[in-house]
């Protein structure tokens, strides 16, 4: 199932090997959207707004370990196209013992802080029982999703972006059907919806773990009582640290702004979060887009084929953005009936809110999916830095607009909404004039 990303037709090249991931991450996506729409239509707005508020607190939690799977997966990706097998080994050794640290510290931290979480987000009393009662549960899920991500970065970093997606097609129906019994079959609320979403986690993580070890030998390196080379660990650090700081900055924005929409209330919350459901389905396709482009252009930077990097970026570019306008349009027209998949026809106010939300939102696609090629191109090249700098850019101006705009009455909770698009094109704007004055440099 490997793809060597370093021959054969650009284009389809590129495509063929995203459309797996594509798939796979709308998948892991049902993990949350199960538990949304379930428990939206079946135990109310305020346990809506619990868990949709969790779930921005668990992506920013993941984000850390995401990013420090994305960033060894570009060295990986290095290291396959070079043919160095004996640097891919030390690399795998490497990261792993690095992030299996880091998700142990981060499982321990989040357990401690439990109940200072409700301060930071603002949780407003009604809600904030549940959603005490989801995140207990839900935490439990952290080293489940390190393995997976671990893994399955690893398999895309040698061409195979089918296996993850295998392993979380089965996961995704498991959790559906766990999500419906433990919810209205066992009565167990907000809880069972976490506890079937742990579950399936853990049925996807060790799942892909025991194929990857083997079939692929590279992984068994993990295994080996050999020392861990620690230039090896300052080369993975330096590829993965920026990119998880990229990460957490991003979604530590998020989860600012998390706690600024819970103070207008659990009706602001609830449209928020299928809101912010949806939005997530609408433009992941061209978030894993960004991240296959990357895993080409890193394998082809490791190969020095500098014109198949510049042939990719030009292909990226085009089917991006023809992907954009197509989804904006979708969004905007369904906005709707797609809002009233989560949340009661009665709780019109809810539903309101959301649809202006993805009109906003919605309308701008273009810019999100060009800063997610931005993402991936900096850090295949070995620039992680500009990545972070990037979503500074993006994220300060957001979380300093949607606090600023929201205090003003004519915006309202709207200013929040406008915040996003806003941060993007900025972010863009910073991201290719870096580009357009360095790319001698970059691609050479």
């Amino acid at each position: 199932m490997n793809k060597d990303l370093t021959h054969g037709p650009v284009m389809r090249s590129m495509l063929l090997f995203a459309v797996p991931m594509i798939l796979g991450n709308l998948l892991q996506q049902c993990y949350n959207v199960a538990d949304t729409l379930i428990v939206g239509k079946f135990l109310g707005t305020d346990a809506l707004a619990a868990v949709g508020s969790s779930f921005t607190l668990m992506t920013f939690l993941t984000s850390i370990l995401l990013g420090l799977c994305m960033g060894s997966g570009a060295l990986f990706s290095i290291r396959f196209g070079q043919r160095d097998e004996a640097g891919l080994e030390d690399s795998v050794r490497a990261s792993f013992a690095l992030i299996a640290a880091a998700a142990i510290f981060l499982n321990i931290l989040a357990f401690a802080c439990l109940d200072f979480i409700r301060v930071f987000l603002r949780a407003p009393d009604a809600v904030w029982g549940m959603m005490r009662a989801y995140l207990a549960v839900i935490f439990s899920g952290i080293m489940a999703t390190f393995l997976y991500n671990y893994v399955a970065s690893f398999l895309r970093a040698v061409g195979n972006s089918v296996t993850p997606l295998i392993f979380l097609a089965v996961s995704a129906g498991f959790n559906i059907i766990l999500d419906l019994w433990f919810v209205l079959g066992l009565g167990r609320g907000v809880r069972g919806a976490a506890e079937a979403t742990v579950i399936a986690q853990y049925v996807s993580g060790i799942g892909i773990a025991l194929y990857a070890v083997r079939q692929y030998p590279q992984l068994r390196a993990i295994f080996r009582r050999t020392r861990v080379k620690w230039s090896c660990v300052k080369e993975i650090a330096g590829f993965s640290i920026l990119t998880c700081v990229q990460q957490s900055v991003m979604n530590l924005g998020i989860l600012m702004v998390q706690g600024l929409v819970n103070s207008f209330g659990a009706t602001v919350m609830a449209a928020f979060a299928a809101a912010v459901k949806i939005d997530a389905f609408a433009y992941m396709p061209v978030q894993d887009f960004g991240n296959a482009f990357s895993t080409f252009i890193a394998q082809n930077y490791g190969a020095k084929k500098p014109d198949r990097i510049r042939a990719g970026l030009k292909g990226a570019v085009a089917a991006s953005m023809a992907f954009c306008v197509v989804v904006s349009g979708l969004v905007w027209i369904f906005a709707r009936p797609l809002m009233a998949l989560f949340i009661e026809a009665g709780e019109t106010q809810a539903i309101r809110e959301g649809v202006r939300y993805l009109r906003i939102e919605g309308a701008f696609y273009c810019g999100i999916g060009c800063l997610f090629l931005l993402y991936g191109l900096y850090r295949a090249l070995g620039k992680p830095g500009m990545s972070v700098v990037l979503t500074v850019i993006s994220l300060g101006t957001r979380v300093a607009l949607a606090y600023a705009l929201s205090s003003v009455p004519a915006f309202g909770v709207a200013g929040i909404w406008w915040s996003v698009p806003i941060g993007w094109f900025l972010a863009d704007l910073a991201g290719i004039s870096y580009y357009v004055f360095c790319r001698k440099d970059l691609v050479t």
